[in-house]
C-alpha cells in the first residue's frame, strides 16, 4: 500500500493544494518561499508528534478574516451552525491505494468503511477545528467593532491552541457523506514517518567534536535487543551486554570501594544514628547509554591511530549521517508494533556539503535503499518506504525522473484573493501531451547542462555560446540607470543555450512552469532555389531572404511547409505578435537609423557598434555585404570573450535590448520582494 496524494487546506501557504506522491520517491523543487517548508512542517506535526496542535499564525493569511466574519455572525445572533461554517479549519486528506486482493490490511482496515469490492482506495481525513461546545469561550468578553479588531486577534492567538482540537475521520471514497470518526492514535499506529532535517548538526567545529554519528548507535542497539529482532542481531546485542557486565563487576569491586572515600564524614553531625543505615556508592553502566554518550565513530588513520568524526569532510559525514538515519528508520519500522503499513521519510536538502557528482549518485541510488536494507537484514520483504525530498540542487532535480518532480510555485488562487498561496505542479501530468522523444530530450538536456530552470524566477533561452557568454554583460548594461525592481540583475535568471533548432521544444515546459521567458534566436534568412529535380533553401543575407530556416520562428508563427516568411514580414511583427503567455520571442531587426539587418548575433552586434566595427561601404548593400563577409570566418567563442571580458564599451543590439526590457518588466512580479532581494545583494 502507498500514499497516492495528500490534499491540504488552510495551513500557511498551503491554502488549497494537493501533493501527489510517487511509489518510491518524490522530489520537491521550486523557488524560495513557495511552501516547501510549510509542507514539511505540517507533515512533521501530523506524523512526528504524539499530540497535535496549531496556532493562529498557522492558518493561511486569507483565512484570518473568516474569524472576524464568524464573530460578526455570532454578534448578530446567528446560529451555531452558521458560526461554525464561517470559522476556518485546517484540513488534510490522505488518499491511500492498497491491494484489494490482500488477505490482511493491518491497521488500515480501520479506515476502510466502503462496501465496494472493486474499490482499492482509502481516505484518511484530519481536521483541526473549534472543539464542540466552545463557541462562547472563543468569543467571550470580546467586542465586535472596528476599534476592537486588534484586541480580537490578540485574544485569538491565546485561545486557538486551547479551544481548537484535531479530529480524525475515515471517509468513504465511493460516498463522501459516509464518515467514521476515529481516535487520533489510530493514524500513528498505521503510518510511521522519519525526518532528516536540513540542519543536521554536522557543522565543522575546530574545538568541539559533536559526534553526531555515534548517537545513532544507541537506536541500532535497542533495535537489535528487541524481542522481534533476528537471532544474529540478538546475539550481537547479548555479547555487548556481557562485555558491559564484565566492566560492571570491575567497577563494583575497585571503583566503588575507592569512591566511598569521597563521602563526607557525616558522623560529625550525628549521622547515621542508632537505627539509620550507612551510605554507600553504586555505579551502574547501561549499554544503551554507553553507546549514546560514550561511543564515537572514528576513522582509520595510519598504524593504530584513529581520527575523530569531525576530521572527515562535511560532505562525507553528511552522506554517512543520512545513511545511518535511514537504516535507523528501517529498523524502527521493522520492529514497530501494530503492523504499520505506510512509512514516509522526509529528507530536507540532501545536497548539503555534497559535491555535484555525489548528489547525482545519491538520488540515483535512493530508490534501491529499501531492497539493499532488506538484503543486509536477510529479510524477504522490502521496506515499504516512500521518500519525499526537498532540494535546491539542480543536480538532484535533473537526475530525478520527470514523473517524480513536484514543482512548487506561488500565486493567487482567485482574483479576489490578494495573498499568495502555494500551487503544486506535477511534471508527469504537465507534459502528458508531449511525445515521448520530447520528454526524453528535455530530461537529457537538463541533466547534461545542469540546468537550473526549476529554481529560476525568469529564463533566457539563447542560440549559442556567444550569446550565453556575453549575456550577463548585456544584462548589466541594460540595467544601467533603471530602478531596482526593473533590474534583471536583482532577479534570479537562468540563461540556457538551446539553439534555434530546439528552443520551441521547451515551450510546453516553460508554460507549465509559468516562468517568464525570453527566447533570443536568429532570423536565419534563406533564399529559395528551384531546379528541375528539387527545391532547396540556401542561407543568405537578410535583404535577400524569402524564408527562414529557424525552427523556433516557424513554430512560433505557425509557418508550415514552404510558406514564405520574409524579413520584411518578420520586421512588421509587433510586441503583441512576439508575446505568448509568459514568453517573448526576439530576433534580429534593423538597428536604429539603419535599413539593413544582421543574420546572426555577431552581425547584429557589429551593426550596433559601428565605432568598433567601422564599415567602409557607402551603400546599404555594400555595408550588408561587408558585415556578411566579416562574420563568415569569425571565432564565436573568442568573439564573446573579447567583448565580455576585454572591451566592454559597446552597445547592446536593439533586438536583445527590446527583449531584456520586456523580461525586466515587473508588472506581474512581486516588486517589493525584488526590491528587498536587491537591497540584500548590495549589503
Amino acid at each position: 500500500m502507498k500514499i497516492q496524494e495528500i490534499s491540504i487546506k488552510n495551513f500557511r501557504l498551503l491554502k488549497d493544494t494537493t501533493l501527489t506522491l510517487n511509489e518510491k520517491s518524490t522530489v520537491i523543487v521550486g523557488r524560495n518561499n513557495t511552501g516547501k517548508t510549510s509542507l514539511t512542517e505540517l507533515l512533521r506535526r501530523i506524523f512526528g508528534e504524539k499530540t497535535l496542535n496549531f496556532r493562529l499564525e498557522d492558518f493561511s493569511l486569507s483565512t484570518h478574516s473568516s474569524f472576524w466574519e464568524a464573530f460578526r455572525i455570532r454578534s448578530e445572533g446567528g446560529s451555531e451552525q452558521d458560526v461554525r461554517a464561517a470559522l476556518p479549519t485546517i484540513e488534510v486528506n490522505i488518499k491511500i491505494k492498497y491491494d484489494k486482493a490482500s488477505t490482511t490490511l493491518g491497521a488500515l482496515s480501520e479506515f476502510i468503511i466502503d462496501l465496494d469490492p472493486d474499490n482499492d482506495v482509502a481516505i484518511i481525513s484530519l481536521s483541526y477545528r473549534l472543539s464542540n461546545g466552545k463557541i462562547d469561550s472563543l468569543f467571550e468578553d470580546l467586542t465586535f467593532s472596528d476599534e476592537a479588531k486588534a484586541t480580537f486577534y490578540k485574544a485569538l492567538k491565546e485561545r486557538v491552541p486551547s479551544l481548537f482540537s484535531i479530529y480524525l475521520y475515515a471517509i468513504d471514497p465511493t460516498d463522501t457523506t459516509n464518515i467514521k470518526e476515529l481516535e487520533w492514535s489510530k493514524i500513528q499506529v498505521f503510518m510511521k514517518s522519519g525526518f532528516i532535517n536540513a540542519q543536521r548538526g554536522l557543522d565543522d567545529e575546530t574545538y568541539k567534536d559533536k559526534d553526531v554519528l555515534g548517537k545513532i548507535l544507541e537506536v541500532l542497539f535497542k533495535a537489535a535487543n528487541s524481542e522481534d529482532a533476528d537471532a544474529n542481531e540478538k546475539e550481537v546485542a547479548k555479547q555487548l551486554d556481557e562485555a558491559v557486565s564484565g566492566l560492571q563487576a570491575n567497577i563494583e569491586s575497585g571503583f566503588s570501594e575507592n569512591l566511598q572515600k569521597f563521602l563526607p564524614a557525616l558522623s560529625l553531625f550525628g549521622y547515621p544514628g542508632l537505627n539509620d543505615p550507612g551510605l554507600s556508592t553504586e555505579t551502574t553502566i547501561d549499554t544503551a547509554g554507553l553507546l549514546k554518550d560514550h561511543t564515537k565513530i572514528r576513522y582509520r588513520g595510519t598504524g593504530d591511530i584513529t581520527l575523530p568524526e569531525s576530521f572527515n569532510g562535511l560532505g562525507t559525514r553528511n552522506l554517512i549521517y543520512i545513511l545511518f538515519k535511514l537504516f535507523e528508520f528501517y529498523k524502527e519500522f521493522k520492529l514497530s508494533k501494530g503492523e504499520p503499513g505506510i512509512h514516509l521519510i522526509f529528507i530536507e536538502e540532501p545536497e548539503a556539503h555534497l559535491h555535484p557528482q555525489m548528489q547525482e549518485v545519491f538520488i540515483r541510488q535512493l530508490n534501491t535503499i529499501s531492497k539493499i536494507f532488506a538484503e543486509i537484514d536477510n529479510n524477504e520483504e522490502e521496506w515499504p518506504v516512500q521518500f519525499v525530498l526537498s532540494t535546491h540542487s539542480s543536480h538532484i532535480a535533473n537526475q530525478a525522473d520527470f514523473d517524480a518532480i513536484r514543482y512548487f510555485l506561488t500565486g493567487n488562487i482567485s482574483t479576489s484573493d490578494s495573498n499568495n498561496h502555494t500551487r503544486i505542479k506535477d511534471l508527469s501530468k504537465g507534459l502528458e501531451g508531449e511525445a515521448k522523444d520530447v520528454k526524453e530530450f528535455l530530461h537529457k538536456y537538463m541533466t547534461l547542462t545542469r540546468c537550473d530552470l526549476l529554481f529560476a524566477d525568469k529564463a533566457i533561452l539563447v542560440e549559442g555560446s556567444t550569446e550565453r557568454i556575453i549575456m550577463p554583460v548585456m544584462i548589466d548594461k541594460n540595467d544601467d540607470g533603471k530602478e531596482v525592481h526593473e533590474k534583471l540583475s536583482s532577479q534570479y535568471i537562468t540563461v540556457m543555450e538551446v539553439s534555434g533548432a530546439y528552443a520551441h521544444v521547451f515551450f510546453s515546459l516553460l508554460d507549465f512552469l509559468e516562468i517568464k521567458s525570453l527566447i533570443v534566436t536568429d532570423i536565419d534568412s534563406t533564399i529559395q532555389e528551384k531546379n528541375k529535380t528539387k527545391t532547396s533553401y540556401k542561407k543568405c543575407k537578410v535583404s535577400q531572404g524569402t524564408h527562414t530556416s529557424n525552427a523556433t520562428i516557424k513554430e512560433w508563427f505557425d509557418v508550415k511547409g514552404s510558406t514564405s516568411l520574409t524579413a520584411s514580414t518578420l520586421f512588421t511583427k509587433t510586441a503583441s505578435d512576439k508575446t505568448k503567455n509568459k514568453k517573448y520571442l526576439t530576433y534580429q531587426i534593423p538597428e536604429n537609423g539603419m535599413k539593413i539587418c544582421g543574420r546572426s548575433f555577431e552581425a547584429a552586434f557589429m551593426l550596433a557598434n559601428s565605432t568598433l566595427f567601422p564599415l567602409k561601404g557607402k551603400t546599404d548593400d555594400e555595408k550588408e555585404q561587408e558585415v556578411w563577409d566579416n562574420t563568415i570566418e569569425i571565432n564565436k567563442t573568442g568573439f564573446a570573450l573579447d567583448f565580455s571580458i576585454g572591451d566592454t564599451s559597446w552597445n547592446v543590439p536593439h533586438y536583445i535590448k527590446e527583449g531584456l526590457d520586456w523580461l525586466a518588466n515587473a508588472s506581474n512580479e512581486n516588486i517589493e520582494e525584488i526590491k528587498e532581494r536587491a537591497s540584500q545583494t548590495q549589503q
